[in-house]
């Protein structure tokens, strides 16, 4: 079924049409006709499968389809984020799709002037796309009013209650009339966001994709044994063989971040960081500069692993594994997003073992390892630029080569 075959409006088509939008991802096919009926959902799917828009297509035509008139400081749609990001790219993708429409849109979330917010709340919102902090702020000045809010999303929600954010969701619903619409969406489903979703809705359609592999099948993983002290020679190597591609790294601490950078400029690597010590007007032109390709490396914590879409990652490089094996699915789900391809390396050094453990038990799997035998390890250590050698993209070529007959033979035993 395409998009062009749905209920939905014209103009709501139009812009689906502009951006690419065919047919359904997944979790949009199964999604979108509950929401459009007004059943409260609980919708659970792997990282870069279009949950986005998978609520912002049927919010957005119901809430056109309406037309009440809003008063000021009124909303009629409010979904709840853990981060800053995660708003303003949310905001961007209901802007997007309701382009032709005339519902207000904005996000809102801390660390600018709220002066610009309040003015657009003046006008009476659409859809309000809110960091928890910044909302409460504004709606104890009396800035925000929730009584005619028709529909709750909760983003990331597991995500939320890793923050605790569990009171501030609650508190919310204090705000919302007893009849609302509330969705759930999440890449991850366990005990305490089923506790949440069955605390706050009456029986929720549960819609769940692919929950047997929790990442994306056009992501091809490996890891690298290397020691702590040489990863920073592996990644240059990387870089530096593969300079058109999009390289997102990330490492465990913004004071790592910034250590990696610096070793990168010193051998003529020209990066961007990410992380939360930065005032947030940079990371938006940071961000804004990375997805335009005009810096290939952005070297970042876990601020930039969830839900964030930065448009043609080609791989996703684990400088430092991550803490919580959890993270790692979110980590490389910034690559292979939609229908592409995407590379996913992760650098583990001897200490670092027990955690790829923790990782593998996690995914249900092993990731295979990139060999790398004494003479390529020491070439790697040595390497120059004025040296011309492509070992990375013949272990590359080795490791999916691999992985295709190992699939080959799973699917012949099947």
């Amino acid at each position: 079924m395409k998009f062009e075959q749905y209920h939905i409006s014209p103009e709501i088509k139009k812009s689906l049409a502009e951006l690419g939008f065919k047919r359904p991802t997944d979790i949009q096919f199964k999604a979108i006709p509950s929401i459009m009926k007004g059943d409260d959902v609980l919708a659970i799917a792997q990282t870069g499968t279009g949950k986005t828009a998978a609520f912002a297509i049927p919010i957005l035509d119901m809430l056109q389809k309406r037309h009440p008139k809003k008063t000021k400081g009124e909303v009629r749609c409010v979904v709840m984020v853990p981060t800053r990001e995660l708003a303003i790219q949310i905001a961007e993708v209901f802007t997007q799709i309701g382009k032709y429409t005339k519902l207000n849109i904005l996000g809102l979330h801390g660390g600018v002037d709220q002066a610009p917010q309040l003015k657009k709340l003046a006008q009476g919102v659409d859809v309000l796309i809110a960091t928890p902090g910044r909302m409460f702020d504004l709606i104890s000045q009396g800035f925000i009013d929730l009584s005619q809010v028709a529909v709750l999303i909760l983003d990331e929600a597991d995500h939320m209650l890793d923050l605790g954010f569990i009171r501030d969701i609650r508190d919310v619903m204090k705000h919302l009339p007893r009849k609302h619409q509330t969705l759930f969406f999440s890449a991850t489903i366990d005990k305490d966001i089923k506790d949440l979703a069955y605390s706050v809705v009456y029986n929720p359609i549960r819609i769940q994709i692919s929950p047997q592999d929790p990442v994306s099948k056009n992501v091809q993983h490996a890891v690298a044994y290397v020691g702590m002290d040489d990863k920073r020679f592996f990644l240059e190597r990387l870089v530096k063989e593969f300079p058109e591609n999009k390289i997102l790294v990330f490492v465990r601490t913004k004071v790592r971040a910034e250590r990696v950078s610096a070793a990168m400029a010193r051998i003529g690597v020209n990066t961007l960081t990410m992380h939360g010590g930065k005032e947030q007007d940079n990371r938006l032109e940071v961000m804004a500069e990375f997805k335009k390709g005009d810096a290939k490396v952005l070297i970042t914590t876990d601020v930039n692993a969830r839900g964030i879409d930065i448009p043609d990652v080609d791989y996703v490089v684990n400088y430092d594994l991550p803490d919580v094996p959890e993270n790692y699915v979110h980590r490389v789900g910034r690559t292979g997003r939609g229908v592409k391809k995407g590379q996913a390396v992760s650098f583990c050094s001897d200490e670092e073992k027990p955690v790829l453990d923790a990782i593998q038990t996690y995914l249900g799997k092993e990731i295979t390892v990139m060999k790398i035998d004494k003479n390529d390890y020491r070439e790697t250590i040595s390497f120059s630029e004025d040296i011309p050698n492509d070992n990375w993209q013949l272990l590359l070529d080795e490791h999916n080569k691999a992985e295709a007959q190992l699939a080959k033979k799973k699917k012949k035993k099947k």
